[in-house]
């Protein structure tokens, strides 16, 4: 028998650490890199411990007389939906006046004052009948919305991402538990101002109400707990500039505002 030769003893030392890199090469990737990545949350009202945030999505045109204001047809048309970044999130306690940044790139910005449901679970293709089940609570928001940018995209029939999604797009006071405040299917909402009413009407008029919005996302997306739903606005949107006070309200939950700065 043939003894190995040095040149065969290095050969199998360098194989051998080949098969021990290649081992430890995919726990290495999955550490992945150490930079810190906040998570996104809200706080609960009368508990210590906060929602985290899943997904954002908005319900388009869910009020018939919003839905003419911007050119769409008011009747009961499906409702389509879009997205913002989880990190839009601004969280405004009650009782404060929480200043807004005026973002960039836009010289027409809106408000849009609007109901939103806190999701606690969720799934495919849910039943209008048991969506209700899946909601946690219930917060006041703010679809902040780019309006020259988002028309300019949509007259150019490319996506309006960009006048929705941006740094602190969406506004919300704190997360009002369901256990607490029952579900919101009627009730006055509104937003003034500097002291004058703007938006003005009631959760009853919109078209598509928050069981009907859960069972349709859920047929496009797989719904899970931490997903918010803002819910649509009314009628009468309109610019806001710098030095405004807004003031939200909405039957049934605190007031919210926030300062344009």
């Amino acid at each position: 028998m043939t003894s190995p030769t040095r040149r065969d003893l290095l050969a199998t030392a360098a194989a051998a650490a080949a098969v021990s890199m290649a081992e430890v090469a995919p726990a290495a990737a999955q550490a992945g890199p150490k930079f810190p990545v906040p998570m996104v949350t809200i706080p609960i009202v009368g508990e210590s411990q906060v929602f985290q945030v899943r997904r954002i999505y908005c319900i388009g045109r869910n009020y018939a007389a919003h839905a003419i204001e911007r050119g769409s047809d008011p009747n009961r048309e499906p409702p389509f939906f879009f997205q913002k970044p989880t990190d839009a999130i601004q969280n405004v306690a009650v009782g404060e006046v929480a200043d807004h940044p005026y973002p960039s790139l836009t010289k027409n910005y809106h408000h849009e004052v609007e109901l939103v449901a806190a999701l606690k679970s969720g799934g495919t293709n849910i039943p209008v009948d048991k969506a209700l089940d899946h909601v946690y609570g219930y917060a006041l928001g703010l679809d902040m919305t780019r309006r020259d940018l988002q028309n300019g995209m949509a007259a150019e029939k490319k996506p309006w991402e960009i006048g929705k999604s941006f740094d602190h797009a969406a506004v919300i006071g704190p997360i009002h538990p369901a256990s607490k405040t029952g579900h919101f299917d009627k009730g006055a909402i509104s937003l003034a101002i500097n002291g004058t009413v703007k938006q003005n009407s009631d959760l009853s008029k919109m078209i598509w109400n928050v069981a009907e919005q859960i069972a349709k996302l859920s047929e496009a997306f797989e719904l899970k707990a931490g997903d918010i739903i803002y819910s649509g606005t009314p009628e009468n949107v309109g610019p806001v500039v710098k030095g405004d006070v807004l003031l939200c309200k909405l039957e049934g939950l605190p007031d919210m505002s926030i300062r344009i700065v």
